[in-house]
């Protein structure tokens, strides 16, 4: 299976995912709502199972949110957070169909997950949050890590849509290619603001821009 695909994942591709294990579980929902796109359900395992190794609890704030599946899936990982906001400024009709598939399969989440349609600056955060976000369109990256930072907040997010006319590369554009500097200025920066900042990265079958930065207060 073509796990970087952006054919949305249907009832037909149920077999593909017969097993017992949680993301087969996961991807079954997800089939069943036949609105997603493939490449983002692994794209959100992947980024949530490498989260909860680090990170536990705490409301979750998903941000530039899409589909919102990178929050449910967290929720499912750790069920010690209490609730989720997925927040978009134009979120998806189809964002409804998913959330209903998943609360099928598992009831627990009802009720934890609010979608919130909204600009991303507008959304109060707080020091007991773990924000997040997955490939968050170029400087929409930067203003998730402000936020995160000026609230004390947990985070982690999956860059993608480097602007390098406009984004901070730190001078080392000599040394490394433009989208890398701009990612290590980040946790450089990050660093400088008291943060102890974790690099991985996720499969690049799945995206080339696999570059995952996780962050918390010192």
């Amino acid at each position: 299976m073509d796990r970087s695909s952006r054919n949305r994942l249907t009832p037909k591709l149920l077999p593909q995912f017969s097993g017992e294990t949680l993301f087969e579980a996961i991807a079954r929902a997800v089939c069943a709502a036949g609105c997603l796109p493939r490449k983002e359900l692994f794209e959100a395992w992947e980024v949530a199972r490498r989260v909860r190794r680090r990170f536990r609890g705490r409301r979750i704030v998903d941000l530039a949110c899409g589909h919102g599946l990178l929050a449910q899936v967290l929720l499912l990982l750790d069920d010690s957070s209490p609730e989720a906001l997925a927040v978009d400024l134009r979120l998806p009709k189809s964002a409804t169909t998913l959330a209903v598939s998943l609360v099928e399969a598992w009831p627990r989440l009802a009720g934890r997950v609010q979608f919130l349609e909204t600009d991303l600056g507008n959304v109060p955060l707080t020091p007991e949050d773990l924000v997040v976000s997955a490939h968050a369109c170029g400087g929409l990256t930067d203003l998730i890590l402000a936020r995160a930072v000026a609230a004390g907040a947990t985070v982690a997010v999956l860059p993608c849509c480097h602007d390098l006319k406009t984004g901070e590369l730190g001078g080392l554009e000599g040394w490394l290619d433009g989208p890398l500097a701009m990612d290590a200025t980040r946790v450089a920066r990050l660093r400088t603001q008291g943060y102890r900042v974790y690099a991985q990265l996720i499969p690049g079958d799945i995206t080339p821009k696999n570059r995952l930065l996780l962050a918390e207060p010192a």
